[in-house]
C-alpha cells in the first residue's frame, strides 16, 4: 500500500505447479473446504436447534427461529464488503483471513452454550469472522495467477468445487452425528454439531497458518502497513462490531433489519446511478439494467433460503423419512442434495450454454435469470403437488418431492448465480466495480432476511402444518413463476439497456 492508501501492483510469483495449477491453490482449496464445512454445519442445524433447545421441540418456536436464521444469513452476506476493505486498506489478505478464522471459530464454540444470549453472541462472532474471512480467501485465488493466465478460470472452478465439497460433507457428517449421538430419539444433539463446526474452523485456521509460506508474500501487508499494531486495532474493531451484530440480531429484529438493508440498497443504487450519469447515457442505462437484475435476484434468494427454515421443519415433521428396512434418513442430509446437484449438473449446464453459444442462441443474462426463477418456482410446485395430492393418513408426504425440489432449485441457481458477479463487472461504472459487488451481495442479504420473515409468517404461532405449508408454498410458486415470466418478457428491454453486454 502506498502512502496515499492505494494498493501497490505486485508481480505474480512463479509458483511451482501441482496438478497443473499453482501449488498454493490446493492449500487455499482445503482452507476454504473446512470453513465451508463449518458454515454449512451451522446453516442446516441453526433453526432446528433453536426450536429444540429453547422451545423444547414445540412448533411455536419456529417463527422466531426462522427470523433469526434470516437475519443471520443477511448479515453474513452484508459484512463481506467491510472485510474486503480491511484487507485492501489496512492489514492485507493473510492477516485478515487468520483473524476472521479465529473470531469465527470462537463464535462456533460459543454457540454450543445452551443460553439465548450465548446463541446470539455466538452468531454475532460468526458473522464478524466470516465477513473478514470469506471475501478475502476468494480474492487470494485470483492473485495466484497472472492477469492473462489461461488457467485462472479453471482455478476458480476448482476452488468452487472446494466450496461445494465442504457444503456436501458438512450435513452428511454432522447430520448423522445429530441423529445418532442423542439422549432420546426425540432429541438431537445440535450442540455437538456446533462443536464439530468449531473444530472444522480450527482446522481451516491451522491449514492456512502453516500453508501460507507457500504464498511467497501474496496477500501480505503492503509496504508501510506491516505493523502488528494495525492487527491489534483491527481486532479491537472486530470485537467492537460484535455487539453491533448482536443488536441487529436481537435489538431491532428481522423487521427492523429489513428497513436498514432497504435503506442501504437505496443508497447503493443512488450512488451507482450518480456515478453512471457522469459517464453518459449508455453507462446510466447499464446501471439501470443491473439494478433491475438485483431486484429479481432478491426474490430468488428469498425463496431459495427456505432450505434453512420451512424446508427443514417440513423434513423433520411432515416428510416420511423411513427408508430401507426402517432406517430413518437424517434431516440434515437433505441439505447435501443442493451441493451434490451442483457437482453433478454444473458441467452439464455449462455444456448446454456452450452448445447454444456455438449456434449463437445462448440466452442473454436477463433470460438466464428468468429461467432461474422459473426453476425455483417448479421446485415449489413439486411440494405443492405433494402436500395437496400425496399427503398420507399419517400426515406425511413421501421422501422424493423434497429431494426433487432441492434439485430444481439448484438448476435455478446454476442459471443465475455463476453469472451474477461477472455481470456486475461488465455493467458497473469503472470506478465503482467493487462498490457494485457490494450491491450484489447486499441483494442476497435482503433476500436472506426476507426469507426469514416469510418463513415466520408461514409457521405462525403454531408452527408449520401441512395446510400452512401448502398455502405458503402455493404463494411462493405463483410469485416466482410470475416474476420469471415477467423477466423473460422484459428481457429484450433489459438487453437494450445493457447496450451489447452479454
Amino acid at each position: 500500500m502506498s502512502q496515499t492508501g492505494t494498493v501497490d501492483v505486485v508481480p505474480t510469483p512463479d509458483f511451482p505447479p501441482l496438478l497443473g495449477h499453482p501449488r498454493p491453490l490446493w492449500m487455499l482449496f482445503m482452507t476454504e473446504f473446512w470453513e465451508r464445512f463449518a458454515f454449512y454445519s451451522v446453516s442446516w442445524a441453526l433453526a432446528l436447534y433453536i426450536v429444540a433447545e429453547f422451545y423444547h421441540g414445540d412448533s411455536s418456536g419456529q417463527a422466531w427461529a426462522s427470523a433469526i436464521f434470516g437475519s443471520y444469513t443477511a448479515l453474513i452476506y452484508g459484512t463481506g464488503i467491510f472485510g474486503g476493505w480491511v484487507a485492501d486498506k489496512l492489514i492485507g489478505y493473510q492477516r485478515t483471513i487468520l483473524l476472521g478464522a479465529a473470531v469465527m471459530a470462537a463464535g462456533l464454540f460459543v454457540l454450543a452454550l445452551p443460553d439465548r444470549v450465548m446463541l446470539l453472541l455466538g452468531l454475532a462472532l460468526v458473522i464478524v469472522g466470516d465477513g473478514l474471512f470469506k471475501p478475502n480467501i476468494s480474492s487470494m485465488v485470483g492473485q495466484l495467477y497472472g492477469r492473462d493466465d489461461p488457467r485462472r478460470d479453471r482455478g476458480f472452478t476448482l476452488f468452487y468445487m472446494g466450496i461445494n465439497a465442504g457444503a456436501l460433507i458438512a450435513p452428511l457428517l454432522t447430520g448423522w452425528m445429530a441423529a445418532q449421538f442423542t439422549a432420546t430419539p426425540l432429541e438431537q444433539n445440535y450442540r455437538l454439531v456446533f462443536i464439530t463446526a468449531g473444530v472444522g474452523m480450527l482446522l481451516s485456521l491451522l491449514w492456512f497458518w502453516f500453508g501460507r509460506r507457500q504464498l511467497k508474500g501474496v496477500g501480505r501487508p503492503a509496504n508501510g502497513a506491516e505493523s502488528r499494531w494495525r492487527v491489534l486495532w483491527v481486532a479491537a474493531g472486530a470485537l467492537a462490531a460484535v455487539p453491533v451484530m448482536y443488536w441487529l440480531l436481537s435489538g431491532i429484529g428481522a423487521r427492523g433489519l429489513q428497513w436498514v438493508l432497504g435503506a442501504l440498497f437505496v443508497v447503493v443504487a443512488a450512488m451507482l446511478l450518480t456515478e453512471a450519469a457522469r459517464h453518459g447515457r449508455v453507462q446510466t442505462r447499464r446501471v439501470i439494467a443491473m439494478l433491475i437484475i438485483f431486484a429479481f435476484n432478491v426474490l430468488f434468494w428469498m425463496f431459495y433460503y427456505q432450505l434453512g427454515t420451512t424446508f427443514n421443519f417440513l423434513a423433520e415433521n411432515l416428510v416420511d423419512r423411513r427408508l430401507f428396512g426402517g432406517w430413518t434418513f437424517p434431516v440434515g442430509w437433505f441439505q447435501s442434495v443442493s451441493p451434490l446437484a451442483i457437482i453433478v449438473f454444473a458441467p452439464l449446464v455449462a455444456a448446454v450454454w456452450a452448445w447454444l453459444d456455438r449456434r449463437r442462441r445462448e440466452p442473454s443474462i436477463p433470460r438466464k435469470f428468468g429461467f432461474g426463477l422459473v426453476f425455483n418456482a417448479l421446485g415449489f410446485l413439486v411440494l405443492v403437488y405433494a402436500l395437496g395430492q400425496l399427503l398420507g393418513t399419517d400426515g406425511l408426504i413421501p421422501f422424493w418431492p423434497l429431494v426433487l425440489c432441492y434439485v430444481m432449485q439448484t438448476l435455478g441457481e446454476l442459471c443465475l448465480s455463476p453469472i451474477g458477479l461477472s455481470m456486475v463487472t461488465k455493467l458497473a461504472p469503472p470506478k465503482l466495480v467493487g462498490f457494485a459487488m457490494g450491491g450484489w451481495f447486499l441483494s442476497l442479504a435482503v433476500g436472506g432476511n426476507l426469507s426469514g420473515l416469510f418463513a415466520s409468517r408461514i409457521t405462525g404461532t403454531h408452527g408449520l402444518t401441512a395446510s400452512a405449508a401448502l398455502d405458503g408454498f402455493t404463494f411462493s410458486f405463483w410469485l416466482l413463476l410470475g416474476a420469471g415470466v415477467l423477466l423473460l418478457a422484459i428481457a429484450p428491454l433489459v438487453n437494450r439497456l445493457m447496450h451489447g453486454v452479454r
